[in-house]
């Protein structure tokens, strides 16, 4: 017998919620007169619901004994019995509530004072009715604890997406897809941290409280430390502090934890993040680029079973390697003209902005460039692609190609439209990332910076001690989350993202 909660008998779908939560407190007073607890205690040894499922046994027609919790999602009031609907973790079971088991006071008790949304515990025996649906013939009922507030109606459920961000609990409680999104995420970062333990990986913490917000090109949050008094930032990256590591001889590191970024909100972006940043010495973008083909590849089967990903718009990614590999500069060529690198500036500012780009006069070239790539080629690229050879400047901390140094040995991964993870082959010449960490600093100050306030200049102290040659990468784990479940918004993929603050 499946229960919905259209089966209250109190109508509470009509009532006020400031009614529900008078009648509801109370109940918890009567409850409290009645010397029972409203708010209860432990419950040991409790079995979850989907595992007491699996183990039931058709020949065991006593009904094997049972032990289960979890909150009351709906219920049918039929004279001397009460069927009700159970809901734990793992799943759902239906309930058969009799006074002549549980007997005259407990059932008065249950039928008066327990609402939809509480919190119990059951004792009894394991069945399965005439029309083959699970149940708990209940013996022993506990309260665990009392819900003052009705929950939202199960046809309609949370409605308003910005309210299923804002009350995630009641997201989680009434949204099965919504919970089992963010089981999938847990079951991504165990693979992770699986995957990386077997290659050797260590992980390690660095601080997110940062004297300097270095390691990325972003704007920080800044806060300030009474102890120290000193200005200090929410980190923006840990790169600095995992390269240290790499001097100290730690050769296999990673660390995967949050970043800060004071910048916009968006379907794709929040200003506090999950962030994995792995380094190998001795390895190169090379070494990443295979690192990461071979970690993606290895989550998706071990937790999804497929390599195919259907995302919405009948889009399906295709994560079986090799994937492709191309070209910063092609790419632009495809978009902005085969000679788009050898004409003129004012002719490449006439292009973009014919292409609907908002570039100032006073943009640099790399810029003009960069904002044909990440506004027209980017979210193209559906299908997983490492773009490779970017120009210098968008990359300070990368070593330059060998060929030529106006383009750095670095990659870009680009899954469904976006950037999933950036690589490098990393910059260990001291002098020269020296020099470029001052051109940035000139490129970029203002009146009043000074240059200690910019440059890490400890992390230069550590490099000139000698940094090995090395690979590292940065993977976006709630981006990755996104592509792997098909989520289109990264708040689907974030338990409780950042939003406007509420008046």
């Amino acid at each position: 017998m499946g229960l919905t909660m259209s089966d209250r008998p109190d109508n509470q779908v009509q009532e006020s919620a400031e009614n529900i939560f008078a009648q509801r407190t109370a109940k918890v007073r009567e409850l409290q007169d009645a010397n029972l607890l409203p708010f209860g205690e432990r419950f040991d040894n409790a079995e979850k619901i989907a595992a007491v499922r699996a183990s039931y046994r058709a020949e065991c027609e006593a009904g094997p004994p049972v032990r289960v919790a979890g909150r009351l999602m709906g219920r049918r009031i039929m004279g001397n019995a009460v069927f009700a609907d159970l809901k734990d973790g793992s799943g759902r079971i239906q309930l058969f509530i009799s006074k002549k088991e549980v007997g005259a006071e407990v059932f008065a008790v249950f039928k008066k004072l327990y609402d939809i949304g509480d919190l119990v515990g059951v004792d009894g025996g394991l069945f399965v009715t005439q029309t083959g649906e699970f149940s708990v013939k209940v013996r022993q009922l506990t309260l665990l604890s009392k819900s003052l507030h009705p929950l939202p109606e199960k046809f309609h459920g949370l409605t308003n997406v910005e309210q299923r961000y804002r009350q995630r609990y009641l997201d989680l409680i009434m949204n099965d897809d919504s919970r089992e999104l963010f089981l999938k995420r847990f079951r991504i970062i165990r693979e992770i941290r699986r995957f990386l333990e077997e290659k050797g990986f260590l992980e390690v913490e660095t601080p997110m409280l940062q004297p300097l917000a270095g390691g990325a090109s972003a704007t920080p949050f800044k806060t300030y430390y009474e102890a120290l008094n000193a200005e200090m930032y929410l980190r923006i990256a840990p790169e600095l502090y995992l390269k240290r590591l790499l001097v100290g001889g730690f050769e296999k590191v990673y660390e995967l934890n949050r970043n800060f970024r004071n910048e916009g909100m968006s379907r794709r972006h929040n200003p506090e993040f999950t962030m994995m940043e792995i380094y190998q010495a001795y390895g190169d973008c090379r070494t990443m680029m295979e690192l990461a083909e071979e970690l993606i590849t290895a989550i998706a089967l071990n937790v999804f079973g497929t390599l195919k990903i259907e995302h919405s718009g009948g889009v399906v990614i295709d994560l079986t390697r090799p994937w492709r590999r191309a070209a910063y500069a092609d790419l632009v060529r495809e978009k902005g003209g085969e000679d788009w690198f050898d004409v003129s500036r004012e002719e490449r500012l006439r292009r973009a902005r014919e292409l609907g780009l908002a570039v100032e006069d006073s943009s640099p070239d790399f810029e003009i460039t960069n904002e044909l790539y990440e506004k027209l080629i980017e979210k193209t690229l559906i299908q997983p692609t490492f773009v490779t050879r970017l120009p210098a400047p968008l990359v300070p901390l990368a070593k330059a190609c060998r060929d030529d140094n106006s383009v750095v040995d670095v990659f870009e991964l680009e899954i469904n439209g976006q950037e999933i993870a950036p690589g490098y082959s990393e910059l260990n010449d001291p002098i020269e990332q020296r020099r470029r960490f001052m051109e940035q600093y000139e490129r970029t100050k203002q009146e009043g910076d000074q240059v200690g306030d910019k440059v890490d200049r400890d992390f230069l102290t550590a490099i000139e001690h000698g940094m090995p040659p090395a690979g590292g990468m940065g993977i976006g784990i709630d981006r990755l989350v996104m592509t792997l479940t098909g989520a289109e918004s990264i708040r689907d993929v974030v338990l409780f993202p950042q939003l406007r603050i509420q008046k």
